[in-house]
């Protein structure tokens, strides 16, 4: 758990840069947890891949396939490589 103290402007604001992860975050969700504020990070995802995560079957055949090797060999490109 990361913890740092953050300092309030003059409009009473404060700066959450130093506590985001380094992800393209685009929005925040904020609620309160037992008497605390929690944030937590969003990551927004376009509408066009949105099925991909709320079809379970398509997602698990993704997976699989990122995690298959390849068996293509390409040869040796030792002949373009400049010295």
């Amino acid at each position: 758990m990361k913890i740092v103290n953050l300092s309030v402007d003059s409009r009473k604001r404060i700066s959450l840069s130093k506590l985001l992860p380094d992800l393209p975050v685009s929005s925040v969700r904020a609620y309160l947890q037992d008497d605390k504020i929690v944030l937590e990070p969003m990551i927004e995802i376009p509408a066009r891949e949105a099925w991909l995560n709320q079809n379970e079957t398509a997602l698990n055949q993704v997976k699989a396939g990122l995690t298959e090797k390849g068996d293509i060999s390409r040869g040796s490109f030792a002949e373009y490589a400049e010295e």
